[in-house]
């Protein structure tokens, strides 16, 4: 469906759920919002049946199957959940009102509470799968967020809601009713999850959240309003989640529902209203031991904040010492190749030759005919060239020695300990392996070298790499593909 028609869609809801709201108690009433939830429940499932793979051109194989095929199974589930549970939560209504017309009455307690009950874990496994989609391997810090959260929130919950239910009633009595508060906190988990992941926030996202806000006001409004309203007012809430549900559906109607249900880009900065509301998380545990009468709640909540937020500090730290590390390992890595770069291979020079006596070699090496490669056969070919190279040269040194990549195709080879004519074979060696060819997209690429080498001497590390490029000029003007000793 359309942006367009997905918005015409919420207006017709909205305007529905307020005229069904004013007509409620009226056989009217009853057929508007039969009529409307079964409208949901049908565009709830056909914004489903509406995820299909694209056809692909070219046959694929019928032991494996198509990997669009895969990927709207796994995009679908979340979808499925949610259309099962506004079908849930309309089979509740729906028995109620023949229960209430046809079998003498609709108990306190009964089958429609087990529908209605039933549709919280629906919707709340789908948006926990919807944050999985959207962030894999990336939710453990939102999911530490939303728990803090949520632990705050079941406090405050279990404080002033579910503690007044239980009270004056015995286990059996209260159970069902308590079920409903402890519904919410489950579907405000998954809400929080959604919200603190990775990943766009557009309209379709928005609107889950919003409809996951809109359910939980209203059941707050069933628990709180029967102490200030009559029930001919408060009762007409029932009315209102139509609208609720409506949100969801739409999420799932809008052409940009898949940024709910695949990878989004991880967040850069740390969003001001996440540390506001986490502030506001830390706060709320330990005021209830202040004003709460049940102390054991109060502080076993401010214990499980302590300890969510200390984890959170904890991978917090270590996730910026990662970070830290890669990037001062990048700074010091050729990109392309992995190689040491100019700056560790000065490093390595000055520690490489602490005194005069100590023997060391470099070998400074540009390939031949690499222009060509270029221009012949495009930039990628050439990056597939020096990471071959790279890998042979690595191959061919000791642990202890260093290759580095000076830039464009010019490598340089540190060997600590290795006189001059022992450098020389090496050179000779290297000759041989870079001439091995390179194959690439069915072709194989062929280079040369040019090496030139320089052995200790008494000016120091700066003029041994200096006269090691010039040696390897040297080797060019002379034919190429050879080696000159300094």
């Amino acid at each position: 469906m359309a942006r367009t028609g997905v918005r015409l869609f919420l207006m017709v809801m909205f305007v529905v759920t307020v005229v069904e709201a004013a007509v409620f108690y009226s056989p009217v009433g009853e057929i508007m919002h039969v009529v409307s939830y079964a409208t949901l429940c049908f565009m709830a499932w056909w914004s489903v049946l509406r995820m299909r793979p694209r056809p692909h051109r070219r046959p694929r194989p019928r032991h494996r199957p198509p990997v669009a095929t895969e990927l709207v199974a796994r995009e679908r589930l979340p979808w499925v959940l949610v259309a099962s549970g506004v079908t849930v939560w309309f089979a509740g209504d729906a028995y109620e009102l023949v229960a209430a017309h046809f079998l003498g009455g609709a108990p306190a307690v009964g089958l429609a509470d087990a529908f209605w009950l039933g549709g919280y874990p629906l919707l709340a496994v789908a948006l926990a799968l919807m944050a999985r989609r959207r962030a894999p391997g990336r939710l453990r810090g939102a999911a530490v967020d939303a728990l803090t959260l949520t632990v705050a929130a079941g406090a405050v919950s279990w404080q002033f809601i579910m503690k007044p239910i239980a009270e004056g009633f015995t286990l059996a009595e209260s159970a069902v009713p308590l079920l409903y508060p402890f519904a919410d906190v489950v579907l405000l988990s998954g809400a929080l999850v959604v919200a603190m992941s990775p990943g766009r926030r557009t309209a379709p996202t928005r609107l889950v959240l919003a409809g996951a806000v809109w359910f939980l006001s209203m059941d707050l409004g069933w628990n709180v309003l029967p102490y200030f309203l009559s029930e001919d007012v408060y009762g007409r809430l029932g009315a209102a989640m139509i609208f609720g549900n409506a949100l969801v559906v739409g999420a799932g109607l809008h052409p940009a529902r898949v940024e709910l249900t695949r990878p989004g880009a991880e967040m850069a900065v740390l969003h001001p209203a996440r540390i506001f509301f986490l502030a506001i998380a830390l706060m709320t545990a330990p005021l209830l031991t202040l004003v709460a009468d049940d102390k054991i709640t109060a502080v076993v909540a401010s214990a499980a904040c302590a300890l969510l937020v200390i984890t959170r500090f904890t991978a917090a730290v270590r996730e910026q010492e990662r970070a830290q590390a890669l990037l001062a390992q990048q700074a010091r890595r050729d990109p392309l190749t992995g190689l040491a770069n100019r700056s560790v291979l000065r490093d390595r020079l000055a520690r490489a030759v602490p005194a005069p006596d100590d023997p060391v070699a470099v070998l400074y090496l540009d390939l031949d005919g690499f222009k060509e490669i270029n221009d012949q056969h495009g930039h990628e070919a050439g990056d597939s060239v020096l990471r071959a190279i790279a890998d042979r040269l690595s191959a061919a040194v000791r642990e202890q020695d260093l290759v580095a990549r000076l830039g464009g195709d010019e490598f340089v080879l540190l060997l600590p300990g290795v006189s001059g004519d022992e450098a020389a074979r090496l050179a000779e060696r290297l000759l041989k392996d870079v001439a091995w060819p390179v194959a690439f997209e069915g072709q194989q690429l062929v280079v040369g070298a040019s090496i030139g080498i320089a052995a200790r001497n008494e000016v120091g590390q700066e003029a041994l790499l200096r006269d090691a490029d010039a040696a390897m000029y040297q080797a060019k003007q002379l034919g190429r593909g050879r080696y000159v000793l300094s």
